[in-house]
């Protein structure tokens, strides 16, 4: 998905890839509390109105709080208010308690509608406490935000009920999708009206309560159930100790086997490459760099030996790669990406924490790891003449 302004994978280089397993030094930043306004129209000023929704059933709208924060234009840390104002994130928003307070209250009762201005970033919601969202120098002294790591039970936003959605709004359009690539806790649907209608990340009813059921009964990944909280990403799980850091060996030795005999055709918008194995190394034609077999850390995050560069090149081969590991489809086709989602993860060894939230969405799209986009399988939708985005927080019951 690397023409898209937008994608999972862009954000966790982008913003993440350098804070594994901590909070996130992120994009994003300040103000106090604003109230949310009650039109929903397109407006003059090129700020896109965000109508949020609260269907949840765990908690009033008194108790919900959203977060907008991300980079402008020019990649300065910003944090949005109500009415669309954007303000760089400053050390100085720190309060007593040592943390910013951006939150912006949902209305007293009904819908409550945002401006979103032209920005990169997420919008979080938050039940029940605020987070805690510390203004922190960068390696370069300029401010930054660090992000809640849920799945760090030492992080003070640990105990916060939370979730985000991720968003590009710029000249081009919306851009924008629900993820569980970190964790999943919240369920939420995006709703993008404009040149066209779309809906994505609906979860039905009584399906939060499945996923949590399922990935605790599903061997190895139970202790990626963090109470009733919310469930972490196997990446996550590896650098909390709650996951086997090998659980990809078998697969990737025996894909190593096989193509150690046999050509892997993989096809790409810029045609098709061949590779096989010489040694350790996945070599390609047509100028892609070879792949090291992977870890299963890399496999998950879709980062080191499956590190896509957007060059057009390596890229496209390593996302169609990390998309076979995780959905398990490598062994089973000797050409990639497959189309037929009833064929993803068949095998015993496969990615079960996408699995199980594919099955349990709507429309059967999710963001269960970074290159869940390929062949159009995550819970992304986009428009190039926007008119109005809703957000509805879905029934946990």
């Amino acid at each position: 998905m690397s023409s898209h302004p937008l994608s999972r994978r862009s954000m966790l280089r982008g913003i993440a890839a350098g804070a594994i397993g901590a909070p996130m030094i992120a994009l994003f930043g300040e103000t106090g509390l604003a109230s949310a306004r009650t039109d929903a129209s397109p407006n003059a000023d090129g700020t896109l109105p965000v109508t949020v929704t609260n269907n949840s059933g765990k908690a009033g709208n008194d108790a919900v709080r959203l977060y907008v924060i991300g980079t402008d234009a020019g990649g300065t840390q910003v944090h949005a208010d109500a009415d669309g104002n954007l303000t760089p994130v400053s050390v100085s928003d720190n309060g007593s308690d040592g943390f910013t307070d951006y939150s912006i209250p949902l209305s007293g009762s009904g819908d409550t509608t945002i401006q979103l201005p032209k920005m990169s970033g997420r919008i979080y919601v938050a039940f029940g406490d605020p987070l805690k969202l510390k203004a922190v120098p960068d390696g370069n002294g300029k401010p930054s935000l660090a992000y809640p790591a849920g799945w760090v039970k030492d992080d003070p936003n640990y105990p916060v009920l939370h979730d985000f959605v991720e968003f590009t709004h710029n000249d081009d359009g919306m851009f924008c999708n629900t993820t569980a690539v970190d964790m999943f806790a919240i369920p939420m649907s995006l709703h993008l009206t404009g040149s066209a209608d779309q809906t994505t990340g609906t979860i039905p009813a009584g399906g939060r309560a499945a996923i949590f059921s399922e990935l605790a009964g599903q061997a190895g990944f139970d202790q990626l159930v963090l109470e009733d909280l919310r469930v972490m990403a196997p990446g996550h799980g590896i650098e909390t100790g709650a996951f086997a850091n090998d659980y990809f060996d078998s697969y990737v030795n025996d894909v190593w086997a096989k193509y150690a005999n046999e050509k892997l055709t993989v096809h790409t918008d810029q045609g098709d490459r061949t590779g096989q194995v010489s040694g350790d190394t996945f070599t390609f034609d047509g100028g892609v760099a070879g792949f090291a077999k992977p870890s299963t850390l890399d496999i998950f995050y879709c980062n080191g030996a499956l590190s896509a560069p957007n060059d057009g090149v390596t890229g496209p081969v390593a996302a169609i790669l990390g998309a076979g590991f995780n959905r398990s489809t490598l062994l089973s086709s000797t050409e990639q990406p497959t189309s037929d989602p009833g064929g993803f993860y068949g095998t015993d060894v496969t990615n079960h924490y996408a699995r199980i939230l594919h099955a349990h969405t709507e429309d059967g799209k999710a963001y269960g790891f970074p290159f869940d986009d390929v062949g159009g399988f995550a819970s992304y939708i986009q428009d190039n003449a926007p008119s109005a985005l809703q957000l509805t927080l879905t029934a946990f019951d």
